[in-house]
């Protein structure tokens, strides 16, 4: 390949946020459904201790995606390099590297460096990436300062919590309750009705009208991701007024008793703009996490309950 042919181009932005802070939330891939809003989930196909594959799903246009990256970390250089395995035309390759370097204890520099060619080194198409990777290079830093900062700032607010339950039957039944979603107003009672999408296998659009204790029904939209028979990850787009993110996942695991161990996780961060409104006025951010992971719960645990019923019927 000739130096002509092969375009370096680099582009930064500072944020105010620790510079390990910065690297860690990029290179640990389960933080991008949180500080890239298109990601659903992230998912290592292979890793080992400075490399890895990963897949990534993520919305573009509106539409569900995945596709496969290569990464090789460097921590101690707060370094990430990353290659496209499978280029789509016009671009020949394509690849780059995260730098991220400390200005002060609380604000970095992150560079983002790409290198590419373009298919038989056509010039209109190298202009073509040109433009292309300039334009999402400039909104990706924009959205990843945006982000991290509010990544960052909210890490107080944020939590994660996990119900389980032990059923005696297979984890594919109980998988088979959760992953068929479009059946659930006709499986559970909190759920009111469903608008449940399938169109690429394993990949969803889920829909939905819950009940809660008082009687008020809730609209949530997510996007989910099922391994069958063993987990199934989502990300809620349309969320309930108390948080700001709420990603999450079930998982199935059968030992060799043939009793499945089923568990609904949660990962939520807080809205404390709309905790006064919904609360009242003495509320706290302690009340209000409180009242999230009870309603939280109180469906995942519903809904765990009715898949052991399912899975225990059919053992």
């Amino acid at each position: 390949m000739s130096r002509s042919a092969l375009r370096e181009v680099e582009h930064e932005i500072t944020v105010s946020a620790p510079a390990a802070t910065v690297y860690r939330l990029i290179a640990e891939v389960e933080n991008w459904p949180r500080i890239f809003p298109p990601t659903i989930y992230v998912d290592h196909v292979e890793r080992n201790e400075d490399s890895e594959r990963i897949r990534i799903w993520a919305t573009a246009n509106g539409e569900a995606k995945n596709w496969t990256s290569r990464r090789v970390l460097d921590p101690e250089n707060l370094r990430i390099g990353f290659r496209q395995e499978v280029s789509a035309p016009p671009v020949a390759s394509m690849g780059g590297t995260w730098v991220v370097e400390a200005v002060s204890a609380t604000e970095s520099r992150v560079r983002l460096l790409h290198d590419y060619r373009a298919v038989d080194d056509d010039p209109e198409s190298l202009r073509w990436i040109d433009e292309a990777v300039d334009r999402n290079s400039r909104s990706e830093l924009a959205a990843l300062k945006a982000n991290i900062e509010q990544a960052h700032a909210a890490e107080d607010l944020t939590f994660s919590f996990e119900d389980s339950v032990r059923i005696a039957g297979s984890a594919k039944d109980a998988f088979d309750f959760v992953n068929e979603a479009g059946l659930w107003p006709e499986r559970l009672p909190h759920v009111a009705t469903v608008r449940f999408e399938e169109e690429t296998p394993g990949l969803q659009t889920l829909e939905m009208d819950t009940r809660a204790k008082d009687g008020s029904v809730h609209t949530t939209k997510s996007y989910r991701v099922a391994f069958p028979h063993h987990r199934i990850a989502y990300k809620q787009v349309t969320l309930p007024a108390l948080m700001t993110l709420h990603t999450g996942y079930w998982t199935f695991e059968q030992d060799d008793q043939g009793v499945t161990t089923a568990t609904s996780q949660h990962t939520v961060t807080l809205n404390t703009a709309n905790i006064e409104r919904i609360l009242g006025p003495e509320a706290t951010v302690e009340d209000a996490r409180e009242y999230v992971r009870s309603a939280l719960s109180t469906n995942s645990r519903a809904t765990l309950g009715h898949a052991k019923d399912y899975a225990e019927a059919r053992a």
